[in-house]
């Protein structure tokens, strides 16, 4: 039986490549893709979603959703994934968004399918919106797998933080605190080993040699650039593509445990931190921890951080879905 899945994203071109491997997985079957700003304004998320969804040949409907977050100022990633999100393809959808705003097609959507997985791709701010209205939901999403975040780590858009999270830190500490059953895979699992080598990207373009492999190495040209020029990784991250394989396969994800998290929306250094209580002291009872006690007497920790991937195994479910 297909497992049904709905994708919030600001599509630029890691999404698109995680975009890809979900519609490209026989067993998963998604509902719908919601559009938040982020990455790209909705627009253009919503273009390069759309023309993902008619490369896989498939017709799945795209929500415009929210177009800034929900109280700061927007800070687009065109540095990094280029003026279009797509490292100036430029490409073209045929297909117009769907009728409706992502926030209710979210809602809507999981009510009407219980168990449904979750997976976010990009700010939190949509998902942040629905559960806030319709709280119900929370109990019928099975998973929600966030790219998002940095466990205990360095960050990516400041020392401290992922920008996922940095973009609306108040709309994911509300899906933090909300009791969906988040899965965070932070940005930093898609570095070193599980970075697309020089040789890796070679056999998507010449081994593999599909439309959906020059796709994939195509689009993330500018994301090379900046992966190895900003952050000084020796080859392609893609973050979003990780997290969708932990979602596909969630063995891919070999060390994972549950934790109290927190999103740092106040601090000026530590804006959209993720802070992890990995050694579990936030139950000490100390006055050092006093702050977390709300969150604490809530009840066990409902967070689980994926700390480690099966590279190899990530990579091979990649090039599984490149194939036409």
């Amino acid at each position: 039986m297909a497992r049904k899945m709905i994708i919030d994203t600001d599509t630029a071109s890691d999404d698109a490549v995680a975009i890809m491997m979900a519609l490209q997985t026989p067993d998963i079957d998604v509902q719908a893709i919601t559009i938040v700003a982020g990455n790209m304004p909705v627009e253009q998320g919503s273009i390069n979603a759309r023309y993902t969804v008619e490369l896989c040949g498939q017709d799945v409907p795209v929500y415009h959703g929210a177009d800034k977050p929900l109280i700061r100022e927007i800070h687009r990633a065109y540095f990094f994934h280029g003026p279009d999100g797509m490292s100036g393809q430029n490409y073209r959808p045929t297909t117009p968004p769907a009728e409706g705003h992502a926030v209710e097609a979210l809602i809507e959507t999981i009510k009407a399918n219980p168990g449904i997985i979750l997976v976010t791709l990009g700010p939190l701010t949509n998902v942040g919106l629905a559960v806030s209205r319709a709280p119900e939901i929370v109990g019928n999403v099975s998973r929600c797998v966030v790219m998002g975040g940095a466990a205990c780590t360095v960050g990516n858009v400041t020392p401290a933080a992922e920008y996922n999270i940095w973009c609306d830190p108040e709309a994911a500490r509300i899906v933090f605190r909300s009791g969906l059953p988040v899965e965070m895979v932070g940005w930093e699992t898609c570095r070193g080993e599980a970075n697309l080598s020089d040789e890796d990207m070679r056999h998507c373009t010449e081994d593999i040699n599909t439309p959906f492999a020059h796709f994939t190495i195509e689009c993330n040209q500018s994301a090379l650039n900046a992966s190895r020029t900003w952050l000084g990784d020796p080859g392609l991250g893609l973050p979003d593509p990780v997290a969708m394989a932990v979602a596909i396969d969630p063995a891919i994800c070999t060390r994972r445990s549950k934790h109290y998290v927190e999103v740092e929306c106040d601090g000026t250094y530590t804006r959209g931190m993720t802070v992890v209580d990995e050694l579990g002291v936030a139950t000490g009872g100390t006055d050092s921890v006093g702050i977390w006690q709300p969150l604490v007497e809530k009840g066990e920790p409902h967070i689980t951080v994926c700390w480690e991937i099966d590279a190899k195994r990530w990579k091979e479910l990649l090039y599984k879905t490149m194939q036409a």
